[in-house]
């Protein structure tokens, strides 16, 4: 018996190591019967390809500099060659420099500022449209969100980008589904990814998690939210999109947000 994705064809984003959300989607995804290909950029490349001799079989890894339109251009141009459609794509794509998180929300200039906004959220409709000639009906793009609904310790202007991000998301799912697509979020908690790790401040929003989540929440943990991503690949949401699915413990759900000090 075929998993859920078989025969699938799904482009995956932002896999580094195998802490990342992206890799767990990957593994579960194979499992689930899906061909995929993976996509990385500049230094992070030679990480990414190590990762992906983990998977079998192990899948193409794609340049891709999601703010690079030639870049994208020319990823639509190699899976058509390849595939010549695609079913499913994953936006793992996250940046905002360093002078844009930590408490700096006042001082951060524009500068920053625009790239945070640009690779954080613009890019989830840049790769939308650049693929979506290869996209038909029952296609899913999946991108993964952090709550945007509060302001968090430290997140400063990558929640600013990923508010950018959920509206982006409802847009797309608005002019891509008269195709047929389905544009969604996984709204996931906390984890230690290398991402992260760059985040000052970012054990305050982990622990408070590990406290408040009704089902509990481990930040080790990014299978839960690799499953949730995988099940909105498949063909068992046709009717869903523009939603943001919360993987978090139910955290959300659970009253006051983390005071600033």
């Amino acid at each position: 018996m075929g998993g859920i994705l078989e025969g699938k064809k799904v482009l995956v984003t932002g896999v580094l190591d195998r802490r990342s959300i992206a890799y767990s989607v990957a593994r579960l995804a194979q499992e689930q019967g899906a061909e995929l290909a993976l996509s990385s950029f500049g230094k992070a490349m030679n990480l990414t390809r190590r990762t992906a001799k983990r998977l079998d079989p192990e899948p193409p890894v794609l340049e891709l500099d999601a703010n690079r339109p030639e870049d994208i251009e020319n990823v639509a141009r190699e899976l058509g060659e390849r595939w010549g459609s695609l079913d499913g794509v994953v936006h793992a794509i996250a940046f905002a420099p360093e002078d844009a998180l930590g408490g700096n929300f006042l001082k951060t200039g524009w500068p920053s500022v625009a790239t945070a906004l640009q690779t954080s959220a613009y890019s989830l409709k840049a790769l939308a449209a650049g693929l979506q000639e290869l996209m038909g009906p029952g296609s899913s793009v999946v991108g993964l969100d952090f709550d945007a609904r509060v302001a968090w310790p430290s997140y400063d202007w990558m929640g600013v980008a990923k508010a950018a991000l959920e509206s982006t998301a409802r847009y797309l799912a608005r002019d891509l589904g008269a195709k047929g697509v389905r544009v969604n979020l996984i709204s996931a908690g906390p984890i230690r990814t290398l991402a992260a790790k760059g985040i000052s401040g970012f054990e305050r929003i982990e622990g408070e998690w590990e406290r408040q989540a009704p089902l509990g929440w481990s930040t080790t943990d990014p299978e839960p939210v690799g499953r949730a991503v995988v099940s909105l690949l498949s063909d068992w949401w046709p009717a869903t999109t523009g939603e943001i699915i919360h993987v978090d413990g139910g955290y959300h759900a659970m009253g006051a947000p983390i005071r600033q000090p």
